[in-house]
């Protein structure tokens, strides 16, 4: 199917691999390692120094992709599309049921991903994960022969991580090719048959992924670092005069006829640390955006942070003055080309891109989270063209850089390795010890599930009343 043989690029050199009819690859790598070339090497997008290094037997059209850049690319479009005044935004938004072949509407792989009960939902109304599964069914159903998937189990709740494993499963019985790039050992199916790993650049084949030799070159792929020293702070916690620093209480949200909940209540006292779960499409996101002020039904109902009331008279901005923020959607409408300090220091402001003067003491405390967050010497590097995981540690460090009163964490570790992981693992760790910042975590990893949260928020999710 294809054949790689002493390719060399001065992004990824590979001495010999051979992908055949019905594999089923693994390709682990940390970040920044490489790994986010294999896709544009297997669609023929890499060009190596010798023209013969790479024998395809598969046309491109039978080799599908599914990864964050593309899913940012899609959701980029629907939003130019939904934009336009030219029509309404009912004939401009194109439906989950829409990426699907019509005749397969039915198939059973719709139920088994969950998403019967997306299918009229606009693209842009998807969870993460379920916009994921949404591209690997189409991709299943359109009848691809190589599947080349980046990290298909992030932002998926442990269910649908296993439905979608035991479907990606089944494809690879029935013939099809697989080739799954991943970040964390954990995410590694017990049916995959082989496995290489990318470390700095270069792409080692070990064969079996079960075999001693592999699991040894995993453990040396992945030993523990040394934790930089902790930067400095520029704000507390030490008192804080309400009983809650977040206080929902009763609140509905829906969009036209999906209820998204129903007479919620969300309460959290200062340095009470919360961990937020539920499946995909629950409405982690929503309670988020309540709490932030990014989603506009907060005014609707009744929230308090930071002991302003929503609605009240207080600015947005007054507010996220005091909060450090990382999501999914942010890191989508994070767009502007400037390098990793930029967008580190944009955080001081709440800004995409950095339009105030940022002083001296702004800078050194950027650059020292930089170091925290594992990127020391990155400060140049421009933003757009760092990994995705490596673009999810600088926003991190840019919702960290200004010690905020609430650190609201949608997802943070999504596109990490298990060593970032580990890091930012620890720095939460760290920021409980200092009491300075209270903590809402969203994650669907069990091995995310700090002893440091003393509060456990699950949410059900509603599609109708």
């Amino acid at each position: 199917m294809i054949r790689v043989k002493a390719f060399t690029s001065p992004q990824l050199s590979v001495a010999d691999w051979h992908i055949q009819t019905g594999d089923a690859w693994c390709v682990v790598g940390p970040n920044g390692a490489g790994k986010q070339y294999v896709d544009q090497l297997l669609l023929g997008d890499l060009q190596g120094d010798a023209a013969d290094s790479v024998t395809h037997t598969l046309p491109p059209n039978r080799i599908s992709l599914v990864s964050f850049e593309q899913q940012q690319e899609i959701f980029e479009r629907e939003m130019k599309l939904a934009a336009t005044d030219l029509l309404p935004e009912s004939e401009t938004a194109t439906l989950t049921a829409d990426f699907l072949p019509p005749e397969s509407l039915d198939a059973p792989l719709i139920d088994a991903l969950n998403l019967r009960h997306r299918l009229q939902s606009p693209y842009t109304q998807l969870s993460t994960g379920e916009s994921r599964k949404l591209l690997i069914a189409q991709s299943i159903l359109t009848g691809s022969g190589l599947l080349v998937l980046d990290n298909p189990f992030d932002s998926l709740d442990p269910s649908a991580c296993a439905s979608l494993s035991e479907a990606l499963r089944t494809v690879w019985q029935e013939g099809t090719t697989l080739v799954l790039l991943l970040s964390n050992r954990n995410d590694l199916p017990n049916w995959c048959q082989s496995l290489v790993i990318v470390s700095d650049g270069n792409l080692r084949n070990l064969g079996p992924l079960h075999a001693a030799a592999a699991q040894e070159a995993l453990d040396q792929l992945f030993a523990p670092v040394e934790q930089p020293d902790w930067p400095e702070q520029v704000m507390h916690l030490d008192q804080f005069a309400h009983d809650f620093i977040v206080d929902i209480r009763d609140a509905t949200v829906r969009y036209g006829d999906k209820l998204v909940f129903k007479n919620l209540t969300f309460q959290l006292a200062p340095l009470q640390h919360a961990l937020v779960t539920g499946d995909n499409g629950s409405g982690k996101s929503t309670l988020l955006g309540l709490i932030t002020g990014d989603n506009p039904q907060c005014y609707s109902n009744r929230v308090e942070v930071l002991g302003y009331s929503r609605g009240g008279g207080e600015s947005i901005w007054e507010l996220k003055r005091q909060m450090g923020i990382v999501s999914s959607e942010l890191h989508r409408l994070y767009r502007v080309r400037c390098d990793a300090l930029t967008v580190v220091c944009s955080g001081f402001f709440d800004s995409i891109g950095v339009y105030d003067t940022v002083n001296e003491v702004q800078v050194r405390i950027a650059r020292q989270w930089l170091h925290a967050a594992g990127l020391a010497g990155r400060e140049a590097d421009p933003f757009h063209r760092m990994s995705y995981g490596e673009q999810r540690l600088v926003l991190i460090a840019r919702a960290l850089v200004k010690s905020p009163l609430l650190l609201v964490l949608d997802e943070p570790t999504q596109g990490l390795d298990e060593l970032n992981r580990s890091r930012v693992l620890n720095l939460l760790t760290t920021l409980e010890a200092r009491r300075h910042t209270t903590l809402i975590f969203v994650s669907h990893r069990l091995d995310e599930h700090l002893p440091l949260f003393q509060s456990h928020f699950h949410l059900q999710g509603s599609d109708s009343d």
